[in-house]
């Protein structure tokens, strides 16, 4: 099978199972099938291998460990190595243009200011100290955010749109989710720098991408291999197509093509989850409450909870104030002020 074609359904591969999980994740039905599924393999699978693989998840997915932070840093900087040892380098003597070239080194700069602002930020922890300044921000609808409801962890009232956060143990105000490639709750807060991280990260893989296939693009355009002809399996001379220049670019500089697939695909993935995060951002909604919502349209309609929601928006958002002031919101949280101490 030719190299492309194999390229092609990786991509195709990695695109519909990321698919797959959202719908996944908002179908009630289809997380029951998962469960099942869960329990059928459970009555296959050693014991032994069943614990041991619950204490992996447990460990990575459920406790705050830097096992991602190192996993992030590392595929940054084997990007970035390869990007400087061989793209560069080529690049110069072809005589690209050299802001183009340093483009994703302030990209990187700027990514990792907010990577670590990111990380080290409070999302907005909600304590005894902030808890009735908060509970005024946001209104509840009695549905998604009940009134007067406690925290059974913190023992704390629960503002609206808060949650609590198992990994972290602690509440967060506006709680979006919890990022595990971060290692820290992306809540009121720290959403701005999320959002600035996530939109430098696409623009360097994107960048990088755009600059590693004009490379190849200028490569073949001085060389005229598309000019050049090939012997096919049966003896025949053939002219270059794209798919054999596609294979030869791959055994002359395997590093270099394997890196632009690397990056190609990371820049679909990131812009359509960024796409997503300006989305929930615009409209002024969390992934928690994205989550959710059919959880409470069924909550609200509970003698029809088996059926399907009559229109497409069954959760009304009482958050929205228009783009702007949404996205103002987000960029420019309010933070409460201590309450001063009554004599």
């Amino acid at each position: 099978m030719d190299f492309l074609v194999l390229f092609l359904l990786y991509l195709a591969f990695l695109l519909i199972g990321v698919v797959t999980i959202c719908i996944f994740t908002k179908n009630q039905r289809l997380k029951g099938l998962i469960l099942r599924g869960a329990q059928v393999c459970s009555c296959i699978i050693p014991q032994r291998l069943q614990r041991a693989g619950q204490r992996l998840l447990h460990q990575l997915f459920h406790t705050r460990n830097p096992a991602f932070i190192v996993l992030h840093l590392l595929l940054q900087a084997l990007v970035y190595a390869e990007y400087t040892c061989e793209i560069f380098g080529y690049c110069q003597e072809l005589e690209f243009s050299l802001p183009s070239l340093l483009l994703p080194y302030v990209l990187l700069s700027m990514n990792l200011v907010f990577f670590t602002l990111t990380c080290s930020s409070n999302p907005g922890t909600v304590t005894k100290t902030n808890e009735s300044s908060l509970l005024q921000v946001y209104e509840f609808d009695d549905v998604m955010f009940p009134k007067n409801s406690r925290c059974s962890t913190c023992d704390l009232r629960k503002p609206a749109r808060s949650k609590h956060c198992r990994v972290c143990d602690r509440c967060v105000h506006r709680f979006d989710h919890h990022c595990v490639w971060v290692n820290n709750c992306i809540g009121a807060w720290n959403t701005r720098y999320f959002l600035i991280y996530l939109s430098t990260l696409t623009a360097s893989a994107a960048t990088i991408a755009i600059v590693s296939a004009a490379f190849l693009v200028r490569l073949v355009a001085l060389s005229d291999l598309y000019q050049e002809t090939y012997i096919d399996d049966l003896g025949h001379f053939q002219s270059m197509d794209t798919i054999f220049l596609i294979q030869y670019l791959f055994l002359a500089f395997p590093r270099i093509v394997f890196l632009l697939g690397f990056v190609m695909v990371l820049s679909l993935l990131l812009a359509g989850y960024l796409c997503f995060a300006l989305y929930l951002a615009a409209t002024n909604q969390t992934t928690n409450e994205w989550c959710r919502g059919d959880w409470a349209w069924s909550q609200r309609c509970p003698l029809v909870a088996w059926a399907p929601p009559a229109t497409p928006h069954a959760y009304q958002n009482v958050h929205s104030r228009g783009v702007w002031s949404n996205l103002g919101e987000v960029f420019l949280p309010a933070t409460p002020c201590p309450e001063k101490k009554r004599n």
